[in-house]
């Protein structure tokens, strides 16, 4: 297999190949199954055990057609597809724990992202960008692969595409004829087939094909990608410049930039907090909002400008590589104490202010850019930075995942009802617009009336799950008992 040099974040994408990829005849089932388990199964209006489903359901059609295409031969996908894929399923599982429409969002997308890395492994020779959305562009682009291979198997003499929907025809006739017999007959059994079959309706109907048309064209992206020649590597290397000093004295100035920095916060560590609002004339508050902003724009140009020198300064010489690995190692290894500065200052102002959705998600985002400066770090010391970019995005889907088993909701009202209980305000209405995962919290510690004026809010709307869309915290919030809901603003 052909292995990228450190890819560029954006480079042109590859010419389509739809004209000359054979169709493998396992492709057309496999992706039309998963699209039909899509289309039964993909609650797409809510989070749900059906979104893990449909993913299990892309993945094992795309494992069954790459080996059958393949004969019997090594295939495409190897341990590193399998772990990037079990990141994707282990993001889309959320959705049958976590009820926060927002944070699920963030997981479909993650999830996305390394699924496409799961399907491209160590083929690509193209961008990051490309290998983040290689599997939503394929399926745009192996539309005419399906649908020239679709038009030959229709046209094969030996009558195959007839009797297939000959029998699909047939199968659909008897169920459509003998599930409402069977179900007028026998109360238990009609209680089934409602549980298991939505109300038929024109909105149902458009909601399947549209999930069907989507799957069935992610898993046909995928398998695409797969059948089509694996990428030749370029032969040509990065542009590097020729002479280092145009690098090495904007990074030395840098360097010691962020020095004089980290000197004074070691003097403010010492001198406590209350020296630098007592000479900086602020509140702890002012002091830590004043910074968090700042301090997160510095990080992120700190990596880009990382991120250039590791592709374009010159390490042709023994010289050159050992002052990459001193200026980049140091300011690497500064920008860490800015990340650790930028993290106590809102941990500060949230203390005084209150915790939100948004502040914990650009803790993590700090949290997240610490570890990619020490993945930098690493990287530094063989010099060869082309793991870097997708450990970069493991890392962050690694990180969401994470926030997602921790319950970031459950997490904000739980610190917020212990500010509370310090002694400090509670915006019970923030909460109220929370969701079901912040029940048991709720229920179990604010006092009734406030308790159950938020649940009521919590809760308002809430429509039963058929078992597709089936979820662990909606689940459990139904059984939550209210009070009444009198003197409520």
């Amino acid at each position: 297999m052909a292995v990228a040099a450190p890819p560029v974040l954006l480079q042109p994408l590859p010419p389509p190949k739809s004209a000359v990829v054979p169709l493998p005849s396992a492709v057309l089932p496999a992706a039309g199954l998963a699209g039909v388990a899509g289309a039964l199964l993909l609650p797409v209006d809510r989070p749900g055990i059906g979104w893990l489903l449909s993913g299990l359901a892309v993945a094992a059609a795309v494992v069954v057609a790459d080996r059958r295409s393949r004969d019997g031969k090594p295939g495409a996908l190897t341990w590193r597809n399998a772990g990037w894929a079990g990141l994707a399923l282990a993001l889309l599982a959320m959705g049958a724990l976590r009820a926060s429409e927002w944070l699920f969002v963030l997981c479909v997308i993650a999830a996305v992202v390394a699924g496409s890395l799961a399907v491209v492994g160590e083929r690509t020779v193209h961008s990051v960008l490309y290998d983040m959305l290689a599997v939503p562009i394929e399926a745009v682009r192996a539309v005419p692969w399906v649908g020239r291979g679709a038009g030959r198997f229709a046209a094969r003499r030996d009558g195959v595409a007839r009797r297939i929907a000959l029998a699909v025809l047939a199968a659909a006739g008897l169920v459509g004829v003998f599930v409402p017999l069977l179900a007028s007959a026998d109360a238990a059994f009609a209680a089934v087939v409602n549980a298991v079959l939505p109300e038929l309706s024109v909105a149902t109907l458009v909601r399947w094909c549209s999930v069907f048309a989507v799957v069935t064209s992610v898993a046909a992206g995928a398998c695409y990608f797969l059948a089509a020649p694996a990428p030749r590597a370029s032969a040509e290397r990065p542009h590097r410049t020729k002479y280092g000093l145009e690098w090495t004295i904007p990074l030395g100035v840098l360097v010691g930039i962020f020095g004089v920095f980290v000197a004074v916060r070691l003097v403010v560590l010492f001198g406590g907090t209350e020296y630098v609002l007592r000479t900086g004339n602020l509140t702890s508050a002012e002091y830590a909002r004043g910074g968090f902003w700042q301090l997160c724009a510095v990080t992120v140009l700190t990596l880009v400008i990382v991120a250039a020198a590791l592709r374009w300064a010159p390490n042709a010489t023994k010289a050159d590589r050992l002052r990459q690995r001193v200026l980049l190692g140091t300011l690497s290894a500064l920008t860490l104490v800015l990340v650790g500065s930028a993290l106590s200052r809102m941990w500060t102002y949230q203390e005084a202010y209150g915790f939100t959705v948004l502040r914990l998600l650009v803790e993590v985002c700090e949290l997240w850019f610490g570890a990619v400066f020490v993945l930098v770090l690493l990287a530094l010391v063989r010099l060869r930075p082309a793991w870097l970019p997708r450990a970069a995005i493991g890392t962050a889907a690694a990180a969401l995942l994470v926030l997602a088993v921790l319950d970031p909701e459950r997490l904000i009202a739980d610190a917020n009802l212990d500010r509370a209980a310090a002694g400090k305000p509670l915006d019970d209405r923030y909460l109220a617009r929370f969701s079901a995962d912040v029940v048991p919290v709720v229920s179990a510690r604010l006092p009734e009336p406030l308790r159950t004026c938020v649940l009521s809010q919590v809760l308002h709307g809430d429509t039963p799950d058929g078992w597709p869309a089936w979820n662990l915290s909606r689940s459990a919030a139904r059984d939550v008992t209210l009070g009444s809901p009198a003197g409520c603003r």
